[in-house]
Order: structure tokens, then C-alpha cells, then sequence
């Protein structure tokens, strides 16, 4: 019998043997419902080798907006996909910085992603690759030890030694997979990578192509890249440095800056619901409240902006106040609150976690936070706030 009511998005259970679980599933497996029903919902042109259209691979990451949407009469479905859905919204930004990202990859070029580490452009890519080509796994992480054969390919030297080189014997990176499959790569923090392993990127985004000369003289001497072949790669602002990228290399890629959520209530609510979610993932029940949310949250911004939402100056610590980082400490209050019940008031947990977060970078920033207390918190405390005259009182906290 057809299921014609409105249905939330609910998350497939992890592949594998009965009983697995995992810390992290990936995007193609937890929302396998919503990709099947996006596949049936939008019929219109494609890409090729992509799964959906453009436009559903934008209402794949940004959501339905509440809406419940219904297959057209005549859509035949897999098994055990609904005909109304509520698409959730996975990542929280800009409509028109998703829609510029997807044009950029139905376009097959080369889409970097940059931004402050916590942005979510590691998660907005992994949600890309889902909905374009059905997996996100066909990743490289970029690091100073990354060498040029995680890129094209290495050998099964056991069967090299018996054989010789041969398309039996080579063993495929994720990038030359994708290439093979007209699928999307993904390179993490590629500005991390050594210059010279940098380079290998720039024939291959050019010339679509992956010399192997152990082949030379054979149909495997040159592996081309399959229609719908791209590459996603991110890196992070603060890691500029470390490895710069070549201007050949740059103008391989269409640059999208990913930046701070910027609305405090869409923000709150992001933060709410994944540090729910982590708590509830262990089993136990997510016990902090919305007024500790708020002023978590509210920290956060008012030290990443260098300015309070009153206006007042602050001066900015040198770490990163990323969403990221606020997700993780509600998470932290979340856990301290199920696993030491009574022990004390989860408000008072705070500071000492906020001072975490702010002496990562340089021990330092905790007088930037002690001054910060000294400053909006000591105000807001008199304005007659209860959670900021309680969190006044934990000042002491932070001189330890």
C-alpha cells in the first residue's frame, strides 16, 4: 500500500554485518532515504554520472524548509521509500554558496572549499560527493606525509614481483577510482600537502588523465578520467601557509569561502541538535538547557567577532571560536550532566571548558577571557541576567 503521509527524514542504518555499529556513518548510508527519494522526486536532467539533478543536490544539503514534498504521480520508487518526505537541512549557510558549489562540479572543475577550521567544509563536502555520485569515500587526507601515489596509483608488489607491471598489479588511489568510475575525489586540507605533491594535481585536473609509464606500450600506458569526474578539495585559512598553493594550481580550481554561521539563532539550534544527538548516541538522556545554550553560543560568537551583540569591544583570543568547538563542549556539558547526575550545576561546567577551548593556541588568550568576564559577562550580570550574574559568580574558575 502506497505511504502517503508526511514523513522526517529518518537515517538508514549503517551497511555491513547485522549488529555493526559505528562511530561515524557516512552521509550516503544515513540519508540513503532521502537520496532515494530525491532520485525519484526529480526527474529532470542530469549530469553525467550524477545521481540526482543540480537541484536536488542543493535540497539534499539545505533541506525542504519544512516542507513536505511529494513524488509525481507515476514515480516508481525502490522499496521502502516514502511518497512525502521532509528533507532536512544538513548543512547551515547560504542557499547561493551550495548552488555555486554544485554548478561548479556539474561543470566538472575542481571546487576548493576554504575557510576557519569548524566551518563544516570537510561535512559540506562529504554531503556533495553523497549526492552526486553516491559516495563520500573516495578521500585523500592531506598531510606533510602525503606522497604523490596516494594520488595516482601504487603496486601490489607481490603480484609485481610474480608478474611485472600490469593493470593487475596497480593499485588505484581514490582519485584515480573516482576518475575511473566518473565520480567525485576529495582531497582534506590540501594545503598540508608538499608543494611537489601539489603539483601532481595540476596535470591531472588539466589533462584528465593519469600517466602510468610501468605501462608504457599498452592500453593501460594512460588512464583517462570517465565523464563526471571532478575533485573536491578543502583547506583551512589558519594552514595557509604551510604549504601554498602554485598559481597553476589555483587556477584549477573555483574558490567558495566558507564562513561563520551568521545568524545566532540558526547557530543555536545546530549546536542544540548535534551535541543532542552525540549525547543520545551513548544512550543517555541530553540534559542542558537552553539558557546555558544561549550563553554558550553567545560566548562563542562574542569572541570570534571581537564585539558583543550589545556592541561592547572584546578583545579576540588567537584560537578559533568555530561552531565546531561549541558543538563540542555542549556536548561535553550534555555528558557531564548524564554520567554525574547532582554532582553540580552544569552552568558551572562552562568557564572551565570555554578556557579550554580558548588556550589552545596560547596559554595566553586566558587573560583575553578573563577580560571578557571583566567586560560583557560583568554587564550582563548586572543588567539582572540570572545565567550571566551565575556565570559572574565562576569568575574565580578562570584565574586557577
Amino acid at each position: 500500500m502506497t505511504n502517503d503521509t508526511a514523513t522526517t527524514s529518518t537515517p538508514a542504518p549503517p551497511a555491513g554485518p547485522a549488529g555493526e555499529h559505528r562511530q561515524v556513518t557516512l552521509p550516503e548510508d544515513r540519508y540513503a532515504t532521502e537520496l532515494a527519494f530525491l532520485a525519484a522526486h526529480d526527474t529532470g536532467p542530469r549530469p553525467p554520472g550524477w545521481l540526482l539533478t543540480p537541484r536536488a543536490v542543493v535540497t539534499f544539503v539545505t533541506g525542504s524548509a519544512g516542507e513536505a514534498l511529494a513524488l509525481p504521480k507515476g514515480a516508481r520508487p525502490g522499496a521502502g521509500t516514502p511518497r512525502r518526505l521532509v528533507v532536512e537541512q544538513k548543512f547551515v549557510g547560504e542557499r547561493a554558496l551550495v548552488e555555486r558549489c554544485v554548478v561548479t562540479l556539474a561543470g566538472e572543475r575542481g571546487l576548493l572549499l576554504v575557510g576557519e577550521p569548524g566551518t563544516a567544509k570537510s561535512m559540506l563536502s562529504e554531503l556533495l560527493s553523497a549526492a552526486v555520485c553516491g559516495t563520500s569515500a573516495l578521500t585523500v587526507q592531506g598531510t606533510a606525509g602525503t606522497t604523490e601515489d596516494q594520488l595516482k596509483y601504487g603496486w601490489n608488489y607481490a603480484l609485481l614481483l610474480a608478474q611485472g607491471p600490469s593493470r593487475q598489479a596497480l593499485v588505484p588511489s581514490p582519485v584515480l577510482t573516482a576518475m575511473t568510475r566518473g565520480a567525485v575525489a576529495r582531497v582534506e586540507e590540501v594545503t598540508r600537502c608538499l608543494p611537489e605533491v601539489q603539483d601532481a594535481l595540476v596535470s591531472l585536473l588539466s589533462e584528465r588523465r593519469i600517466a602510468v609509464p610501468e605501462l608504457a606500450g599498452t592500453e593501460g600506458a594512460q588512464v583517462h578520467a570517465a565523464p563526471g569526474f571532478t575533485l573536491i578539495a578543502t583547506a583551512n585559512l589558519r594552514d595557509k601557509g604551510v604549504s601554498e598553493m602554485s598559481a597553476a594550481l589555483k587556477r584549477r580550481f573555483n574558490f567558495e569561502t566558507v564562513g561563520p554561521i551568521g545568524d545566532v539563532a540558526a547557530e543555536t539550534a545546530l549546536v542544540r541538535r548535534q551535541s543532542r544527538a552525540a549525547v543520545e548516541r551513548v544512550g543517555a538522556a541530553y540534559q542542558v538547557d537552553d539558557a546555558i545554550l544561549e550563553a554558550l553560543v553567545t560566548a562563542f560568537r562574542d569572541l570570534r567577532e571581537g564585539r558583543s551583540v550589545e556592541g561592547w569591544e572584546v578583545e579576540r583570543p588567537s584560537t578559533v571560536m568555530s561552531t565546531a568547538e561549541a558543538v563540542s563542549v555542549a556536548g561535553s556539558l550534555g555528558l557531564a550532566a548524564a554520567y554525574f547526575p547532582g554532582d553540580r550545576d552544569v552552568l558551572s561546567l562552562l568557564p572551565g571548558h570555554l578556557l579550554g577551548v580558548v588556550r589552545k593556541d596560547d596559554p595566553a588568550d586566558a587573560a583575553r577571557l578573563l577580560g571578557y568576564w571583566d567586560g560583557p559577562v560583568r554587564r550582563r550580570a548586572e543588567q539582572g541576567s540570572a545565567t550571566w550574574r551565575a556565570l559572574w559568580d565562576l569568575r574565580a574558575v578562570l584565574e586557577n
